[in-house]
C-alpha cells in the first residue's frame, strides 16, 4: 500500500492508473477507523480495480464548541487495517496544503436547503465544511466511484446533491450502517462513552425501531410520536437534540404520497453526541 501526503504524487499515480484503464474507488475518512469504515473499503473493492482511502481530520466541519484537537488520531493502526484489506493507496493530506490560505479565505462549497435542516440546524456550517472538503478530495483523487456510510444519512444526501449539481463524473454509493451486536451504530464517537453510558447507548436505536413499528402500524401523529420517544430517551439519560421523520428522498416533511421515509435522531449521552437513522417503508 502506498502512503501519499502530497497532491502531485497522488495525481501522478492517478494518471498511471488512468492509462492502465483502472476503475478507481475512493473512501474519504477522518481516521480512527472501525468496522463501519472497513465495510466501505470492502464494498469499494467489489466494484473497483484500485481503492484509495483518505484520512484527514477536517477543521472546517468542526463548530466553535467542538474540540478539533480532541478528535482521536490513530494513523498507524488505521494504516495497518487498510493494508490488511489490500487498499492500494492511503492519502493523508496536511491541513496547510488543503487550506493553504487559511479557513477564513478558503473558497467553499455549500448545498442550499438540505444543509440547513436537521443536523445542519444544530451544527451551523457543518455541511459547508463537509461539502468543501469532499469536493476538494474528489478533485484531487478523481475517482470513478466513492463510498459513504448511510449512518450519516444527511451527509450522504448532501454529497449526492453536490455531485449532481456540479456535474461531477463519478458515482456515489451509500453503504448500510454497520452495528454492534446490541444495535448501536458503529461510530468513532462511541469511544467517548463511559462504560455505564455504553450500556445505555443502544436504547437510541431500540427507540427508533419502536417508532418505526408504530408508523408502519398506521400511526401518523408524528409530532406526538416524537414527543413520546423523546421522553423515553430523556428518562433513559439522553438529552435529545432531535428526532425527525422525513421523506427519504428529499429530507422534507413527508406528504401523504410519500412511502419511503427515514427516521433521523441525534442525542447526547453525557458529553457524547450520537446520531442514527433507520428507513421506514410504507409500501
Amino acid at each position: 500500500m502506498q502512503r501519499i501526503s502530497d497532491i502531485l504524487p497522488l495525481r501522478e499515480q492517478r494518471r498511471k492508473w488512468q492509462i492502465d484503464g483502472k476503475v478507481i474507488g475512493f473512501v474519504p475518512t477522518m481516521g480512527n477507523l472501525h468496522q463501519g469504515h472497513l465495510q466501505l473499503v470492502k464494498e469499494a473493492k467489489k466494484v473497483c480495480d484500485v481503492v484509495v482511502v483518505s484520512i484527514f481530520v477536517n477543521p472546517m466541519q468542526f463548530g466553535p464548541s467542538e474540540d478539533l484537537d480532541a478528535y482521536p488520531r490513530t494513523l498507524e493502526q488505521d494504516s495497518q487495517y487498510l493494508e490488511e484489506l489490500g487498499v492500494d493507496c492511503l492519502f493523508t493530506p496536511r491541513a496547510k496544503d488543503i487550506y493553504a490560505r487559511g479557513l477564513e479565505q478558503q473558497t467553499f462549497v455549500e448545498v442550499p436547503g438540505i444543509s440547513y435542516m436537521i443536523c445542519g440546524a444544530s451544527r451551523p456550517g457543518h455541511f459547508r465544511g463537509v461539502a468543501t472538503i469532499v469536493c476538494k478530495l474528489f478533485n484531487m483523487v478523481q475517482p470513478n466511484h466513492a463510498f459513504f456510510g448511510e449512518k450519516d444519512f444527511q451527509q450522504l444526501q448532501v454529497i449526492k446533491a453536490m455531485v449532481q449539481d456540479l456535474s461531477m463524473n463519478l458515482k456515489i454509493h451509500g453503504v448500510p450502517t454497520v452495528r454492534e451486536a446490541d444495535g448501536l451504530a458503529m461510530s468513532s464517537r462511541n469511544g467517548y462513552l463511559t462504560e455505564s453510558e455504553r450500556k445505555v447507548a443502544p436504547i437510541l436505536y431500540q427507540s427508533m425501531l419502536k417508532l418505526s413499528e408504530q408508523i408502519v402500524a398506521g400511526r401518523r401523529d408524528f409530532r406526538k410520536l416524537i414527543n413520546e420517544h423523546s421522553l423515553t430517551l430523556y428518562n433513559s439519560g439522553f438529552k435529545t437534540d432531535y428526532i425527525e421523520i422525513r421523506s427519504a428522498d428529499t429530507l422534507l416533511q413527508p406528504g401523504h404520497e410519500d412511502t419511503e421515509l427515514v427516521i433521523l435522531a441525534a442525542a447526547f449521552l453525557g458529553k457524547t453526541r450520537l446520531i442514527d437513522n433507520i428507513p421506514v417503508s410504507l409500501e
